[in-house]
């Protein structure tokens, strides 16, 4: 009878485990077995976390094999890995509880031979073309005499010593020379942190910029040119503000650096030739140059010589130019000396009358004459007196008119002036009332005043008695071309 409850019975050893018990069991069988493996095959699943530790699948073609590399072994790795490649895993193994799975966490991982090393570079190296960043349209031309020549390499390689003794005999240069490592892990970072460290020199700086860059590296299997390949140094060169000539191993030999560089030189030998001309050559074609422009200069200087002495031939001679000009001013002149002549004829004529008339005598008597007039006039300073008083007399008196017939005299003695708007003087009642407004100026200033419309007179002050009424003028007014006393 199948028992629904399960009971302990005594003297059974399958004693039920907790999960966690069964999986720690397990964990510690899976670690003591298999605690140093090297695993064979292709990465599936690639993910590198926020944290820095890798998560991928290592598969075959019956299995597939969970796999982690921590953080600290993870930044040490020569490539970058990715889906699709080919690797050997050296780690252990070990389960991991909260999936019920066994895992691998790697401690190291290579690439399953150069094959795997071709894959990943042809990989890389699509993916970077799609970029741009091996389009022909970001290639720049190297300057054709550099002043400064700086190269990233080894500083204890023969490929230094070669590039040195070749720009040396071509063209002596200024060399700056940023030491690297070439090949083993942290060859990449310094490569790209030299080629950066080139193109963030400014110039006038105390470090001189230089004009070309040569990245350098001897022969040596794919493997050992693998640093030239990473993406950080690929970047680094496509993007230097600085013209660069990548010679990275031999002839055959090809990086990723050859395809961003903006020239590749087969060897490094080769990269210092491109670099620099040949000093001696560079002197040679300046004397032929000059040579050949001293020629071309004697043979312009001939051949405008030639044209002007035929262009000289056609012109005509000065003297047939000029000879109707100078015919024709001798006869100006001619004639000039004529005309004077017969002015100066005319003129004797003409004043030979009053010649003879101012003869000495005559001149003589009538000076005579002139001063016995003057003597017999005698001036009395009385008769001066009196006229000079008459005159005084006329003037007063018309000071004294002047003075009773000016405009103002009559504002003086009491009386005032009535003006309308436009100044004009009002002289009539009825002027007065049409004009409505106008102003009293009197002695002192002005006033305005305005017409109420009343006949009654305004009641004289207290305490004096009133005044008769003026009797009717009798007199005719004024004729109409009689002056105004006002003006």
């Amino acid at each position: 009878m199948t028992k629904i409850i399960a009971e302990n019975r005594a003297g059974d050893n399958a004693q039920a485990l907790s999960v966690s018990e069964l999986s720690n069991s397990l964990k510690r069988a899976v670690e003591d077995q298999f605690g140093y493996v090297r695993v064979r095959g292709e990465l599936t699943g690639y993910k590198r976390a926020a944290s820095g530790h890798l998560y991928f699948g290592l598969k075959d073609e019956n299995a597939v094999l969970d796999g982690v590399m921590w953080k600290g072994n993870a930044g040490r790795l020569p490539f970058a890995p990715e889906d699709g490649l080919e690797v050997v895993l050296t780690g252990k193994l070990t389960t991991y509880a909260g999936r019920s799975k066994y895992q691998i966490v790697a401690d190291q991982m290579e690439l399953a031979g150069e094959g795997a090393l071709a894959v990943l570079f042809e990989k890389l190296k699509a993916r970077l073309a799609a970029e741009g960043l091996f389009d022909p349209q970001r290639k720049r031309p190297i300057p054709a005499i550099p002043k400064v020549i700086g190269v990233v390499t080894s500083p204890t390689g023969a490929v230094i010593r070669d590039i040195l003794h070749r720009l040396n005999d071509r063209f002596p240069s200024h060399v700056i020379i940023w030491p690297v490592l070439v090949q083993g892990e942290q060859a990449a970072g310094q490569i790209a942190g030299a080629i950066n460290g080139f193109s963030a020199i400014d110039d006038g700086g105390p470090v001189p910029r230089p004009d070309v860059l040569i990245v350098a590296r001897g022969g040596g299997s794919i493997e050992d040119l693998w640093a030239f390949n990473e993406e950080a140094v690929v970047r680094a060169v496509a993007e230097c503000r600085i013209p660069v000539i990548s010679a990275v191993g031999h002839e055959t030999d090809t990086s990723l650096c050859d395809f961003a560089a903006d020239l590749r030189a087969p060897t490094p030998t080769a990269a210092a030739e491109m670099a620099v001309p040949v000093r001696s050559e560079l002197l040679d074609r300046v004397g032929q140059n000059a040579l050949r422009l001293d020629r071309a200069t004697r043979r312009t200087l001939a051949h405008a010589a030639e044209r002007l002495e035929a262009q000289r031939r056609l012109l005509p001679k000065l003297t047939e130019l000029t000879a109707p000009q100078q015919q024709r001013a001798d006869e100006l002149g001619e004639r000039m000396q004529r005309a004077l002549e017969r002015r100066i004829s005319n003129a004797a004529i003409a004043y030979m009358p009053m010649a003879r008339a101012l003869t000495p005598r005559l001149l003589e008597r009538s000076l005579d004459t002139k001063q016995a007039q003057l003597s017999s006039a005698r001036l009395s300073l009385s008769l001066l007196q009196n006229r000079l008083d008459q005159g005084q007399q006329r003037l007063n008196a018309a000071q004294r008119l002047l003075a009773s017939l000016h405009p103002e005299a009559p504002l003086r003695r009491g009386f005032a002036r009535v003006t309308d708007g436009a100044g004009k003087t009002v002289m009539t009642r009825e002027a007065a009332q049409a004009a409505g407004h106008f102003t009293l100026r009197f002695a002192d200033g002005e006033m305005g005043a305005r017409v109420d419309g009343t006949e009654k007179p305004a009641a004289p002050p207290a305490g004096q008695p009133p005044k008769q009424a003026a009797r009717k003028s009798t007199k005719k007014p004024p004729a109409a071309g009689q002056a105004d006393l006002f003006g």
